[in-house]
């Protein structure tokens, strides 16, 4: 039993947004789906950090979620800026169950439990520099990570919290100060990002800031393979 991460899929089977069109992603839902196939066995999980798929709509998504399905492992999905398709947890919820989709699931306000940790996330946002109107998103994605983490610490008390986020708190010279907070204030260790593409990558963290350990894991950056956080 082993657990991967890998964030940005941008699968696009049943809309026009051909990722192949920027350099680095030629073929790459077949690399994507080669490299999967090597690394993850049946009883894996895989947390899938937001950018997921194209898809407008739940049904838009229908194609990319079966392709997942058919993937070996468990997925965690998590929504990014790019997941329009994203509405309430209970309605994705229901979405799964009946298109029998039973290796997705959806992490929003909670938490999930993984041998001796905790999986925990949300989206995040981009930095407080920003304009005024994103400091109220700030906040709220602040806010649903603490949901997370509190959820963790009551259902799975004792077990280390991993925390998964779609954008990087800290960038370049940047950081978001509210999230970075919450993970100072519960004691995280490690956190894993998505979101950064292409050349933007020479500027990610992949390292310690802190006191917490960052790694850059979107789907480019890692070749379209799967990183393995433990076994």
């Amino acid at each position: 039993m082993a657990l991967f991460v890998i964030g940005d899929t941008h699968l696009s089977l049943s809309t026009n947004k051909p990722m192949d069109i920027f350099g680095g992603w030629d073929n790459y839902m077949e690399r994507l789906e080669k490299n999967w196939r090597a690394l993850v066995k049946e009883e894996d999980t895989v947390v899938i950090p937001g950018d997921i798929s194209w898809g407008m709509s739940l049904e838009e998504c229908r194609n990319d979620f079966a392709f997942l399905q058919s993937l070996p492992g468990h997925k965690i999905l998590m929504k990014g800026n790019h997941d329009y398709w994203w509405t309430t947890k209970a309605k994705m919820d229901r979405f799964l169950v009946e298109n029998g989709f039973d290796t997705l699931q959806i992490l929003s306000n909670n938490s999930f439990e993984y041998g001796d940790y905790a999986i925990c996330g949300t989206r995040g946002w981009i930095f407080e520099q920003g304009q005024p109107q994103d400091q109220k998103i700030v906040a709220r994605e602040a806010g649903r990570l603490r949901m997370s983490l509190d959820d963790a610490a009551k259902r799975f008390p004792g077990k280390e919290r991993l925390v998964f986020l779609h954008y990087p708190p800290v960038y370049g010279n940047e950081t978001n100060e509210s999230i970075l907070q919450v993970l100072k204030e519960y004691g995280i260790r490690r956190c894993w990002y998505g979101h950064i593409h292409s050349a933007g990558c020479r500027f990610a963290l992949n390292g310690e800031y802190d006191g917490v350990q960052y790694r850059l894991i979107s789907s480019d950056y890692l070749k379209f393979a799967p990183q393995l956080i433990c076994q």
